[in-house]
């Protein structure tokens, strides 16, 4: 169980209040595979070293920092435990030195250098918005005045379709981990689920190594490390700005333009979704992944 101490420095990371839980939002229902009235059903261990083979604690070496994972090892590290059916404990460790809890999972996945747990896992990870959720990501809920009632975090692994209002979730809950379409932001106490973004994430291999990318040919900010990058916002609908121009016209340039009927413009719409949404699944992606909505990634690839 997590000490006062714990629990009082998780409210402190994460500004979580001691306020009870909401109830569930009308479009969720109760968690499946766990009865009614027996939820949350995922109470979790303490932050701890990962466990060498010996079973004994294997303290990280002094100074560790996060290490870099791209989102596609995020989600294949995550996917290792559903096919594995790892099961759920708060007190075991997995082969991998890994806790077999909700928050042991999204460490293992994350490769952390320790086992974090729901009160501390945001101290490595950035408080995002809904509209900015990319695979790889986490939805957590850390309940600050009971931390083991409550308490769960999941993997986001894109959303199911286009309106936004599930998504698949990477989860270690009862009885093993599992992958599983999932409302956003959750079966139940959806409005406590707050999504983050790992501080580690690095947007390709080449990243990761720390070799020196193409840069965008486009200027301006640069958001989630991608330069020229200016956010999701500026691709909603009704949006009307010179990087919808800019992001068209690239989009002629590599020869996904076909939806337009005149020149890009800087008002977004269907031919800009449609283009990007090509390029998207030129790259592989499906589902959520491809939905038409330029992130981080899809810019960067774009013009590079």
């Amino acid at each position: 169980m997590a000490t006062a101490a714990a629990s009082a420095t998780a409210v402190s990371a994460l500004g979580a209040g001691t306020a009870a839980a909401l109830p569930a939002a009308a479009h969720a229902p109760h968690r499946p595979g766990v009865p009614a009235g027996d939820e949350p059903g995922t109470p979790q261990g303490p932050r701890a070293p990962l466990h060498g083979a010996s079973g004994r604690p294997a303290a990280p070496p002094a100074g560790a920092e996060l290490a870099g994972v791209t989102r596609t090892e995020i989600i294949d590290r995550a996917k290792t435990w559903v096919a594995a059916k790892v099961p759920y404990s708060m007190t075991a460790f997995w082969s991998d030195g890994y806790r077999q809890d909700c928050s042991g999972f999204v460490s293992m996945a994350w490769k952390l250098p320790a086992n974090e747990w729901t009160g501390s896992l945001g101290t490595v990870a950035d408080r995002i918005t809904k509209e900015e959720l990319q695979p790889g990501d986490i939805l957590l809920f850390h309940n600050a005045s009971d931390p083991q009632k409550g308490s769960h975090v999941v993997i986001f692994g894109g959303w199911t379709d286009g309106t936004h209002t599930a998504y698949t979730a990477y989860e270690q809950t009862p009885p093993h981990t599992r992958r599983l379409d999932t409302p956003y932001a959750y079966w139940s106490n959806s409005a406590k689920y707050l999504p983050y973004r790992y501080k580690g994430v690095v947007a390709s291999q080449a990243g990761k190594a720390g070799a020196q990318e193409a840069p965008p040919t486009a200027a301006g900010p640069a958001s989630h490390g991608v330069a020229g990058y200016p956010g999701r916002g500026m691709f909603r609908p009704g949006a009307d700005n010179v990087y919808v121009t800019r992001l068209g016209r690239q989009l002629v340039k590599k020869g996904f333009g076909t939806y337009y009927t005149k020149g890009p413009g800087p008002r977004w719409g269907e031919a800009d979704r449609r283009g990007v949404q090509a390029f998207q699944r030129a790259q592989g992606w499906r589902g959520g992944a491809a939905d038409g909505h330029p992130g981080p990634e899809t810019w960067r690839r774009l013009f590079s």
